[in-house]
């Protein structure tokens, strides 16, 4: 069994963090060359005795799911990170445990985490959903769309609300978990069952020091912090998305999520997404789908590995190039790429400082129009 990748999730509650406002940030630690997608889906009914297929296996649907915007490695089902339309955040860690975790094809760990946001209005609510789905059907499978050897996981969750967080470990069908309400805490792959996180994490330490409160781009710079190895730049794993969300704990303001959709945070941008009833599909930051001949759908499982690079994905490749390769253009992107996300993160602070009222046509939009921007740029 491989080992799983330091990936890391943490949330800072007031008064920590800045004007009232709860903020979850998660690094997704994937093998290098796996490509994730953003996805939204909008709120849906369902008719009875339904079901849902996920990465591996059917189960039964609920009348309804909550609109939700997930980040995935772009061949399963599930999520890596995501929120809903209520302002419900969960990311996902694979974690090394004793127990060996199983390889029968069941719930993959992110399934679970799309299953919490398609069905939780809060985070206990999520919580709950997880923990039923988990003792009904269990967790198992590969993780890794690898069709030479099963890498199988046990599964620990951050699950956030405006309001308060869990998190939540699983060995097998068995669980542990602990409600925070305040202070700063981090979850990551080397916990054990019922592991107490420390508020002055190592990794959020000297920001938190030498800051007066957290704030959304404290979180982002700590996602790029590779010396402390949050960010993930190995040889045979990368950061290949991260996320940051803003909830305030006023709940006349609309809740903000940051998704790069594209790998190493340090090179990347993070765009903005608000929840609204019109919200604009964004094909550039989706894979192709290949439906019923997807390999990883078809049993023997992924005897080939179809090219799932989405436009934002090979955009983003090519930027990377000039990083790597020409030191003076690329430091001129690089400033260029950081002025975008400067002009993103003013418009999204003016939102929440605004005593008018969120105008939904103004931000149906939001996330197209910054991946689109984003791709313009690069070319």
């Amino acid at each position: 069994m491989a080992v799983a990748p330091p990936s890391y999730c943490f949330v800072a509650f007031p008064p920590r963090a800045k004007d009232g406002l709860v903020i979850f940030g998660k690094n997704s630690a994937r093998p290098r060359d796996e490509v994730q997608e953003v996805v939204y889906f909008s709120a849906a009914d369902h008719e009875p005795e339904s079901k849902v297929e996920c990465t591996y296996i059917s189960i039964s649907q609920v009348p309804r799911t909550h609109a939700v915007v997930i980040s995935r490695p772009a061949w399963l089902w599930g999520a890596e990170m995501g929120a809903n339309e209520h302002g419900v955040c969960i990311a996902n860690e694979a974690i090394n445990a004793r127990e060996p975790a199983a390889e029968t094809e069941a719930l993959l760990g992110m399934d679970l985490v799309r299953l919490g946001l398609e069905r939780g209005a809060t985070a206990k609510e999520a919580l709950d959903v997880i923990v039923t789905l988990l003792e009904e059907h269990g967790q198992g499978g590969n993780y890794y769309e690898d069709a030479n050897s099963c890498h199988s996981f046990q599964s620990a969750y951050l699950i956030v609300d405006r309001e308060e967080a869990w998190a939540l470990e699983t060995v097998g069908k068995y669980w542990a978990a602990e409600k925070i309400t305040e202070g700063v805490k981090c979850i990551c792959n080397q916990l054990s069952l019922t592991t107490k996180i420390d508020a002055e994490h190592p990794e959020l330490r000297s920001y938190a020091q030498s800051q007066e409160s957290i704030t959304v781009q404290t979180m982002i710079d700590v996602l790029r912090d590779k010396a402390s190895g949050v960010c993930v730049d190995s040889e045979s794993f990368l950061t290949t998305a991260s996320v940051v969300s803003v909830l305030p704990q006023n709940r006349s303001l609309p809740c903000i999520h940051y998704f790069t959709g594209t790998p190493d945070p340090s090179r990347s941008i993070f765009k903005p997404f608000i929840f609204v009833d019109d919200v604009k599909l964004v094909p550039k930051a989706q894979s192709p789908c290949f439906g019923d001949d997807d390999p990883a759908k078809k049993e023997p499982r992924f005897q080939e590995k179809p090219d799932r690079r989405h436009e934002l994905y090979k955009a983003h490749e090519w930027a990377r190039a000039v990083l790597e390769s020409d030191e003076e253009q690329g430091q001129k992107l690089r400033k260029t790429m950081l002025e975008l996300e400067k002009q993103g993160l003013e418009a999204m602070e003016e939102i929440l400082t605004s005593s008018d009222p969120l105008d939904p046509t103004e931000v149906g939009d939001l996330f197209y129009d910054c991946v689109d921007t984003e791709i313009k740029f690069f070319k």
